[in-house]
């Protein structure tokens, strides 16, 4: 497996990723700034006393909805503002999404990764774009890609000749409404860019509740402790005080009063994986 021994995420404002895994966490779509300071407060309090490196994430537009009477967003003007709010609080780096290349140059004012969904990973258009801001770059792996073709995702942002690119591993469908994780997609996609398993969405069962999409969030730990065993360089996790309220993904949420045990956990194998990473480096 590829080790990096670099930075993960760098832009001339931001380095991490040396010595710590990074966390991207927060709610899965700008609800309102009390939800969002809220997050932001406990989870950076959570990733400093456990020892990862936190970027606040939230996406100012779900786009890809299950059904389109769902809760989308505030609109993307009052989306930025509180995303830039949580970011000049908390002095944390900040991740949103991206569904339109027109959408890089305007998000990329504020925010400090742009992510591109799973399902617009082979989009040139908007992986160019994205790559042209000179921001991070966090690419999410299709849940109908083999792992080793996100290398071409990955040439696509770097041809703009911008290096800062990260992959996640989200799942994989196997069926109808399913996701699975096969593990050898993380040193695969290694070898392309760090890497990210995101925790909460590879539980996720795609529009399996009726018009929405379902969770097993009960499984969450042992593919974050998998992961973190295998070896990573970051954990995408979705939090919220209450998911049952979420206006987005709320089956697949950690809960945030139960996050710090969680990533205590999770920070122990991560640990062990760097130990045994730094011996063969040495």
């Amino acid at each position: 497996m590829k080790i990096y021994t670099d930075k993960v995420f760098y832009t001339p404002k931001m380095q991490l990723g040396v010595g710590k895994p990074i966390l991207l966490s927060g709610p899965c779509v700008v609800e309102n700034e009390d939800i969002c300071l809220e997050i932001a407060e406990e989870v950076l309090h959570i990733a400093t006393d456990l020892g990862f490196e936190y970027v606040f994430k939230a996406s100012f537009d779900k786009a890809n909805r299950t059904s389109g009477s769902s809760f989308r967003s505030l609109g993307l003007e009052e989306s930025l503002t509180i995303l830039e709010m949580v970011k000049n609080t908390y002095r944390v780096p900040v991740m949103s999404d991206i569904h339109e290349s027109y959408q890089a140059s305007e998000v990329s004012a504020v925010v400090d990764v742009l992510q591109i969904p799973a399902f617009l990973c082979r989009q040139t258009d908007l992986l160019e774009a994205a790559g042209r801001t000179g921001r991070a770059v966090n690419i999410k792996k299709g849940q109908f890609m083999a792992p080793q073709d996100m290398k071409y995702a990955v040439d696509k942002v770097k041809s703009t000749g911008n290096p800062n690119v990260t992959l996640t591993e989200r799942g994989t469908t196997f069926g109808y409404q399913n996701l699975v994780v096969d593990f050898r997609s993380l040193p695969i996609m290694r070898e392309f860019a760090p890497i990210i398993m995101d925790v909460t969405h590879s539980v996720q069962q795609p529009g399996g509740a009726g018009g929405t999409s379902g969770g097993l969030r009960e499984f969450t730990p042992y593919l974050a402790n998998a992961a973190a065993a295998v070896g990573v360089d970051g954990f995408f996790i979705e939090t919220h005080p209450n998911p049952s309220k979420a206006l987005s993904d709320g089956p697949n949420m950690i809960p945030l009063a139960q996050l710090r045990t969680f990533l205590t956990s999770v920070k122990q194998y991560w640990d062990i994986q760097n130990v045994i990473k730094t011996l063969h480096l040495e």
